[in-house]
């Protein structure tokens, strides 16, 4: 068994080279064995108050109990943000057409287990025996058109709505989140990051970075790869390991 206390962590988020506002968001509570990081929806009103009301959200949640009944309070809180930023938030924005919207990662480690809980395209990665896995899969028209219409990446990349989310946080009536639960092994590495970290950088950069032995190491190494690019969007990276 692997007690909460043996995991270290390090988080960051920066604006990049063209936004003037920080939409992202991260929780990084590793005496907890909670981490999040939630992009606030771009464009739309209000996207960095749903980042941010998701984060403090999850920091509430009691860090006692059976992993199973954490996981379950951990869905039902994000369930609730949900409803609430679609109503009781967009009414007082002002304008009752406005979103405030935002995606979500989370990790949840207790013990041997770990689950992985998200909506939108903000990933979770898995640096295991030298191997890099994306646990999460993208809730976008991107992915939709590489699975459904057998789009080659390039194709859909292309396609003028291809970044469009299709599952957040507040950008529906009902929200439906994607679970991963899996056993965790000694020298596991995670990463939760938003997309404007991921699409600044290689598969091989990730790696790179994720082998490195301290996460604060590690994430000076991604925003350095990072912020070396275009850096378009906010980028925001927390890096677990034991």
């Amino acid at each position: 068994m692997i007690a909460n206390g043996a995991w270290r962590s390090a988080a960051r988020t920066d604006p990049g080279k063209v936004r003037a506002r920080n939409e992202d968001a991260f929780l990084d509570c590793p005496q907890h064995g909670l981490w999040a990081v939630a992009d606030g929806m771009g464009g739309h009103q209000g996207g960095d108050i749903a980042s941010q009301l998701i984060v403090a959200s999850l920091a509430e949640l009691p860090p006692v109990g059976e992993f199973d009944a954490r996981l379950d309070s951990l869905r039902r809180c994000l369930h609730w943000l949900n409803r609430r930023l679609g109503q009781e938030l967009t009414v007082t924005a002002g304008r009752r057409d406005s979103i405030m919207g935002s995606t979500v990662v989370a990790l949840l480690l207790q013990g041997d287990r770990a689950a992985c809980v998200w909506a939108g395209d903000s990933r979770c990665y898995l640096w295991r025996e030298q191997r890099l896995y994306q646990l999460s899969r993208d809730h976008s028209l991107m992915q939709t058109l590489i699975d459904e219409q057998q789009m080659s990446v390039e194709q859909a990349r292309s396609h003028p709505a291809a970044n469009a989310l299709t599952r957040a946080v507040g950008a529906g009536e009902r929200l439906s989140l994607e679970v991963l639960e899996l056993q965790v092994y000694p020298d596991d590495v995670f990463l939760l990051c938003s997309d404007g970290l991921y699409q600044e950088i290689t598969r091989n950069a990730l790696c790179r970075a994720l082998s490195l032995a301290a996460p604060q190491v590690a994430l000076q190494r991604l925003f350095d790869e990072a912020l070396d690019g275009a850096a378009r969007d906010n980028l925001t990276a927390v890096v677990v390991r034991q």
